[in-house]
């Protein structure tokens, strides 16, 4: 028996939400609805240029295993904090949602990361992120039990930004395969896919990842096509398994030569788009880890995904178990 349903590894972030208008990003040099990489000084520039602002711990794939936790599944996390404010914020959360934390923190500098996300009127996040403590996870922090234990492993493209967690993540990976495992992962966002196209391809083609996630604009990226019915066919016969989503379109899931479509779950108001990637693998990855059907994984996704966006932050606070019983779907 598994010990971990879903091992997560990611790069460990508190977020710092605030809300603007489309003028501020054009001011501030901020590519909309990107993960722009900053470094310390622009970090505190633009924090004190934010309005009244929210302090939550974020982190694609933190967002995912809090997710996991929270429908009621077993979730480990790998990810780099510093022995500072921020890290203290960033563990205490993540294992106040019922999640294995055990990587060992740094003392010292450089300090935890953290992310300034400014939120539009029309609910579309803008990201700018410090990576601080992240770049120093690697192979050291491999905990080889989690690995070979979880069903699956889930890490996020971001990852390929810092160069040792690329040797933390093949470590992982070799150890996850060696059990008969399943390794998956998220291709984070357009830009993040433009700078490692190469790479990630060839993580999916050599079967390093079995799973891959990617919402429409990411799958088009990959394969550099304005058309989503391409960058479908092409990435279904790159990787044994993908899950694309398509905002309020719902998302759409292949394997081999089958084509499962999931509709988006109605909403009251859209609010805040962070986390909605992170929170449909999430729910995906509870459910096929419990062995429903590809349909149900996409189902269990989208309503978790739904419910995030309804809210200011990426963390589920409605308890998504029960959400997922109250709508047939547990």
């Amino acid at each position: 028996m598994s010990q971990y349903d879903v091992l997560c590894i990611g790069n460990a972030i508190v977020d710092i939400i605030a809300q603007c208008d489309d003028d501020f990003l054009v001011e501030n040099r901020i590519i909309k609805g990107a993960m722009n990489l900053i470094d310390a000084e622009r970090a505190e520039l633009l924090y004190s240029r934010m309005g009244p602002a929210i302090e939550a711990s974020g982190g694609s794939a933190g967002n995912t295993a809090a997710g996991v936790a929270s429908f009621g599944g077993r979730a480990a996390y790998f990810g780099k904090v510093s022995q500072d404010h921020l890290g203290g914020i960033f563990t205490h959360d993540i294992k106040a949602q019922g999640v294995a934390f055990d990587t060992s923190p740094l003392t010292g500098t450089p300090p935890t990361a953290r992310s300034m996300i400014f939120v539009t009127p029309d609910g579309e996040r803008s990201m700018n992120t410090y990576l601080g403590a992240c770049v120093e996870l690697g192979p050291q922090d491999v905990e080889a039990d989690k690995a070979s234990g979880a069903k699956v492993t889930y890490f996020e493209g971001y990852l390929w930004d810092p160069p040792l967690a690329k040797e933390a993540i093949r470590l992982t990976a070799a150890h996850a395969h060696a059990a008969g495992r399943e390794v998956s992962m998220t291709l984070s966002d357009p830009f993040c896919v433009d700078r490692y196209r190469d790479e990630f391809l060839d993580l999916m083609r050599s079967g390093t990842v079995d799973i891959v996630f990617a919402n429409e604009s990411e799958a088009k990226s990959l394969y550099q096509t304005e058309s989503f019915e391409q960058a479908l066919e092409l990435i279904r016969r790159d990787c044994k398994l993908a899950a694309v989503t398509r905002s309020e379109l719902g998302s759409v899931i292949v394997r081999g030569d089958e084509t499962v479509a999931v509709d988006a779950i109605e909403i009251a108001e859209l609010v805040d788009t962070t986390g909605a990637g992170d929170l449909y693998a999430a729910g995906f990855l509870f459910g096929y880890t419990a062995g429903r059907s590809l349909e149900d994984c996409g189902k269990l996704g989208s309503l978790a995904a739904g419910l995030v966006i309804q809210q200011i932050g990426p963390r589920p606070r409605q308890n998504l178990r029960e959400q997922a019983e109250q709508a047939g779907l547990l």
